[in-house]
C-alpha cells in the first residue's frame, strides 16, 4: 500500500486515470467486478476522492454500455430478456427517469442488466446519464466507505473493528434502507394535494360485496380490524344473483331434460321430458335464495363486518361518501381502502340493438321467468364459456338456439382439439353454431327481430325472439371517483403485484382488476387485497397467479390449469403430452359417460406437471387433484403412488400418471429383470 501511496505521488493523474478507465470498461462491458472496484477506489484513494472517480466512472461506464446496447445488441436483448424487458418497459412508459432512479437507488435487476434492458428502451441517453448519476451515488458512496475501511486494516484485530464492522453491516442494510426512503418519497408525491386525517373512522372501507370483497372484509373482520362493506345491490354480487349460481342452477335442469331424452343410455326408454318453464326459473331463483344466507347482511354483521346498503364514491384517498339507499349520505374515513366492484356483460355497439331489446347474463333470469316456455328462436351472441354453457342449456330446455362467433372457433382459449370436442357436444345438444360471422347490426321487420350477420362478404339475417348478448365483460369502472383521483385504468384497474393502485393505501381485487375474471379468482385476490391493506407496512405479498383452475360447464365439462398445448408451443417449451381417454375407465362406463380424455403437459422426460386440460363429466372436480399437485410441485410419479377410491371418476387422474410411468419406464432395467427371472426360472 505504501509503495501505491508513493506511485500515486508521483503520477497522481497516471494513476487516477488508469484506474478511472479500467472501472469504466469494467462497466461498459458488463463485465464481473465492479462492486470489486468500488471497494478498491475508496481503499486506494480515500473517501472522497475515491467516490467521486467511481460515481462518475460508474455512470460513464454504465452509459457507454446502454449506447451499446442501443445500437448493437437491440434484437438480441429482446429476444434473450423478453418478460424482463417488458417489467422495464412498462416502468419507462409512464415515468422514465424516476422508474430509471428507482431501479439504480434499489436494484430490481443487477446493475449490469439495467445498462443492457434500458438501451432497448426509448429513454433519453442524457436523461440516462444524469439519473444513473445521481441514483448510484448513495450505494456507491457505501461501498466506497466500506473500502476506506478495509485499507485500514493491519492486523486480525483490525477484522473487528467497529466502523468496519459498521461499514459492512451498512452495505447489507443499504437496499432496505434506500427503499423506506424511496417509498415514503414515493407517498409524499402521491398524497401532496391532500390532507392525510389524524384518526380513522375505519380500519378498512371495502367498496363491493361480490366474491372479492366479501372475503376481503370476513379476513379483516376476522383480525378484529374495523371494515365497513358497502354494496349498493345485492350481497353476492354477479356470481351469486346473476352468474355461477342461477347458470349451474338452469344447467343441472337441462342435463336431467337431456338425459330423458336419451333414456336407453341407461337401459330405460326414451322419453320427451313433461317440464313447466317457469317452474325450471323459479327453481334458478330457489337456488340463489337458498344459497344467499351464506353472502346475507346478517351473517356479516355475525361475523363482525359492519354492512352498508349505498353508492360509493371516494373523494380523497381516505374518505368515502356514501348515498345511502334509504336516503341521506354517510361519509366515513379509513387507512385502507379496497375496491371491488366487480364487472358488467359487455354490450356490443352494433346499430339497432338498442331497440329491438336483447338480455345478458345478468337479465336474462328475470326477463326468462315471466316466460311460460323457453323462447322459440334464442340467438346467442358470443362463443366463449359463458355463451356455450347457455347455448346448450336453453337448447336443451327446447329453444331453438343459434350461436353466433366471430372467431373461426367457439372456445378460443383452448386447445383446437377441445374446441372441437365442445363444437361437437353442443351440436349434438341442438345448437345450430355460426363461427367466423361478424354481427353487423339488429333489425325490426314486419314485427320480427333479426341480427343481420357477414360470413364470407355475405350478409345473412337470422330471426329471433331473444338476443342474448354473451361476449365478455367489462369492469365497473366509473362513479367511484377514480378520475377524480387520477386512478390510472386501462379496461380494468392498473395495479402493482401487491393490489396498490396509484395510492399505496387503495387497493383492488376481483373482475375490477383481471387478468382472470373467475370467482375464485376475486376469492384469492381479496386474501392478498386484505392483508396487504392491513399488514402491508409489516410484510406485503405478492399475489400468486401461478396456479389459476377454471372450468367451462358445458356438457360434458372443459376444465384447466396452466399451459395448454398450443401456449407451450408459443413459448418455445420442449414439451410432451400423456393422455388418457375416459372410454378405458370403469366409472365412466358404468355412468354411460365415456366421452373426453385427460390431457397432461410436462416438460420432455420429466413429471412436472406443467398444464392440464380435462373433458368429462365432473371435469372441474378432478382438476382439483392437478391444481393442488402443481401448487405444492407434486409430480406425476406422486399421483401414480397415491390411492384412488374404486370405482371413481377420479381415478383417471391416476391412470394419466401410469401412462407417463409406462412411457418413461427404464427398458435397461427392465432387460436386466427379465434375464434375472429367466435365470431364476433355470
Amino acid at each position: 500500500m505504501a509503495q501505491f501511496d508513493a506511485y500515486k505521488e508521483q503520477s497522481p493523474l497516471l494513476i487516477i486515470g488508469g484506474f478511472f478507465l479500467l472501472y469504466v470498461v469494467v462497466t461498459a462491458l458488463s463485465l464481473p467486478g465492479a462492486a470489486i472496484l468500488t471497494l478498491a477506489s475508496g481503499a486506494l484513494f480515500g473517501l472522497v476522492q475515491g467516490l467521486i472517480i467511481a460515481s462518475f466512472a460508474s455512470s460513464i461506464g454504465a452509459t457507454l454500455a446502454f449506447l451499446a446496447s442501443r445500437y448493437l445488441l437491440r434484437d438480441t436483448i429482446k429476444q434473450r430478456f423478453p418478460e424482463r424487458l417488458a417489467a422495464i418497459d412498462s416502468g419507462v412508459e409512464k415515468e422514465g427517469g424516476f422508474y430509471l432512479f428507482t431501479l439504480r437507488l434499489v436494484p430490481v435487476f443487477p446493475f449490469f442488466l439495467i445498462n443492457l434492458l434500458m438501451g432497448v428502451t426509448a429513454i433519453k441517453s442524457w436523461t440516462y446519464y444524469w439519473v444513473s448519476q445521481v441514483g448510484m451515488l448513495a450505494g456507491t458512496f457505501v461501498f466506497v466507505n466500506a473500502g476506506t475501511q478495509l485499507a485500514q486494516i493491519d492486523s486480525l484485530s483490525g477484522i473487528l473493528s467497529f466502523n468496519l464492522i459498521v461499514s459492512f453491516a451498512l452495505l447489507g442494510f443499504f437496499p432496505l434502507i434506500a427503499k423506506g426512503i424511496l417509498n415514503v418519497f414515493k407517498k409524499r408525491r402521491v398524497y401532496k394535494n391532500y390532507s392525510k386525517p389524524k384518526q380513522f373512522d375505519r380500519n378498512m372501507i371495502v367498496i363491493g360485496a361480490g366474491a372479492g370483497g366479501l372475503v376481503t372484509s370476513y379476513i379483516a373482520a376476522a383480525v378484529k380490524a374495523k371494515v365497513t362493506l358497502i354494496e349498493s345491490g345485492e350481497m353476492g354480487g354477479d356470481c351469486l344473483n346473476y352468474g355461477c349460481v342461477p347458470s349451474k342452477a338452469v344447467i343441472k335442469s337441462a342435463k336431467i331434460a337431456e338425459q330423458i331424452r336419451h333414456g336407453e343410455d341407461y337401459g330405460l326408454e326414451n322419453a320427451t321430458p313433461q317440464f313447466s318453464f317457469k317452474k325450471v326459473m323459479a327453481r334458478v331463483h330457489k337456488v340463489i335464495a337458498d344459497i344467499a344466507p351464506h353472502d346475507s347482511v346478517e351473517r356479516y354483521t355475525d361475523l363482525g363486518v359492519d354492512v352498508v346498503k349505498g353508492y360509493a364514491k371516494l373523494t380523497d384517498p381516505w374518505t368515502v361518501e356514501i348515498a345511502l339507499n334509504d336516503g341521506g349520505t354517510q361519509t366515513l374515513t379509513a387507512r385502507t381502502i379496497v375496491i371491488a366492484t366487480g364487472a358488467r356483460p359487455f354490450v356490443p355497439p352494433l346499430p339497432g340493438i338498442e331497440e329491438t331489446g336483447y338480455v345478458t347474463s345478468d337479465t336474462l333470469w328475470d326477463k326468462f321467468s315471466e316466460l311460460d316456455e323457453a323462447p322459440k328462436k334464442l340467438v346467442v351472441l358470443g362463443g366463449g364459456p359463458i355463451g356455450s354453457e347457455l347455448a346448450q342449456s336453453f337448447s336443451r330446455l327446447g329453444s331453438n338456439v343459434t350461436q353466433i362467433e366471430m372467431a373461426e372457433r367457439i372456445m378460443i382459449k383452448e386447445d383446437l382439439e377441445v374446441s372441437t370436442f365442445a363444437h361437437q357436444a353442443l351440436v349434438e345438444s341442438g345448437v345450430n353454431i355460426l363461427t367466423s360471422h361478424q354481427a353487423l347490426r339488429c333489425e325490426a321487420r314486419d314485427g320480427k327481430k333479426y341480427i343481420v350477420v357477414k360470413h364470407n362478404d355475405s350478409e345473412i339475417d337470422i330471426e329471433y325472439d331473444e338476443l342474448l348478448c354473451a361476449v365478455g365483460r367489462s369492469a365497473r369502472l366509473t362513479g367511484y371517483g377514480l378520475e377524480d383521483l387520477g386512478i390510472e385504468t386501462d379496461r380494468t384497474i392498473v395495479t402493482n403485484e401487491y393490489l396498490e393502485t396509484l395510492y399505496p393505501n387503495i387497493f383492488a381485487a376481483g373482475d375490477i382488476v383481471g387478468p382472470y375474471q373467475f370467482t375464485h379468482v376475486a376469492a384469492h385476490q381479496g386474501w392478498y387485497a386484505a392483508v396487504n391493506g392491513l399488514f402491508g407496512n409489516l410484510k406485503k405479498f405478492k399475489v400468486d397467479y401461478r396456479v389459476i383452475p377454471w372450468t367451462t360447464f358445458i356438457d360434458p365439462e372443459v376444465a384447466r390449469v396452466g399451459l395448454n398445448e398450443q401456449e407451450a408451443i408459443d413459448k418455445g417449451i420442449d414439451y410432451e403430452i400423456t393422455r388418457f381417454e375416459f372410454e378405458e375407465l370403469d366409472r365412466a362406463i358404468t355412468d354411460s359417460a365415456a366421452k373426453g380424455f385427460i390431457k397432461v403437459i410436462t416438460p420432455k422426460g420429466k413429471d412436472k406437471i406443467l398444464g392440464v386440460t380435462i373433458v368429462s363429466e365432473h371435469a372441474g372436480d378432478l382438476l382439483a387433484e392437478f391444481v393442488l399437485a402443481m401448487k405444492h410441485g407434486l409430480g406425476l410419479n406422486k399421483i401414480l403412488g397415491t390411492i384412488h377410491s374404486y370405482p371413481t371418476w377420479a381415478e383417471g387422474n391416476k391412470y394419466v400418471a401410469g401412462e407417463w410411468k409406462r412411457d418413461h419406464a427404464p427398458q435397461r432395467v427392465l432387460s436386466w429383470l427379465e434375464k434375472y427371472h429367466t435365470w431364476r426360472r433355470g
